[in-house]
């Protein structure tokens, strides 16, 4: 079984719909929306689980953050593959079943928009996609990733890889998917970018003054020092 986490703050203009095309594409899999948001996406999301048995709600009155809702909606999945995508649909739910299914080979799949037979629908504004340039520079320099695009919002991963990195994860925000890559990578995992067809969404809630705070948090992973053992 596959378990499909996606976060879901504030989403109530466009859940619906996404939640449409993900049940029609992953019928009989487990798919887990973390609600933390203030409006009625928990409502609506309610609605469509009367319908589909496949929908799990996991809902927080206190605002956990992308990280935070994709650490618990890890803990809360029961699929040997499990995975998480953003709530516009920026990638498509096609796109990520294929990802799935070429976890017989990887020990994780990850969606970019780098690649050269990726295609770009509706292109981001010039001075998101100087910036998301930017920062994967200085991720590939500090954390030693290859990755062409550590921040599309799609990624899938054998239960067993997630689960060796759980316990180690502490970043609440949109920086999450670097320090999943970069705790696999030290745990000698495989993980591969694939590309994908992806639009961009004008309603994303990541904004650039966010690129400060993800940094920072990144350094603070990057550079803590371990805890020393107590000699007996």
């Amino acid at each position: 079984m596959y378990s499909i986490i996606m976060p879901a703050y504030n989403e109530v203009d466009r859940i619906k719909a996404v939640l449409e095309s993900y049940i029609a594409e992953f019928a009989g899999q487990e798919l887990i929306v973390v609600c933390d948001g203030f409006d009625n996406t928990r409502r609506i999301v309610e609605e469509a689980a009367k319908g589909c048995p496949d929908i799990r709600i996991l809902d927080f009155q206190e605002r956990l953050g992308k990280g935070g809702a994709i650490i618990e909606g890890f803990k809360a999945a029961q699929g040997r593959r499990i995975g998480f995508a953003d709530a516009d649909e920026s990638v498509s739910p096609r796109d990520l079943k294929n990802m799935f299914e070429q976890l017989d080979m990887f020990d994780g799949v990850i969606a970019s928009r780098r690649l050269p037979t990726s295609q770009i629908t509706i292109q981001q504004p010039l001075k998101r996609r100087l910036a998301s340039k930017g920062f994967n520079l200085l991720v590939r320099t500090l954390f030693g990733l290859s990755f062409k695009d550590t921040q599309c919002g799609a990624k899938v991963f054998r239960r067993e890889a997630i689960r060796d990195i759980l316990g180690e994860l502490e970043t609440k925000g949109f920086e999450i998917d670097v320090e999943i890559l970069w705790r696999m990578k030290k745990k000698g995992y495989c993980v591969v970018e694939r590309p994908i067809t992806w639009s961009h969404s004008s309603g994303s809630k990541f904004k650039l003054s966010h690129a400060y705070g993800m940094f920072l948090s990144l350094l603070k992973i990057r550079f803590k020092r371990p805890m020393r053992k107590r000699q007996p």
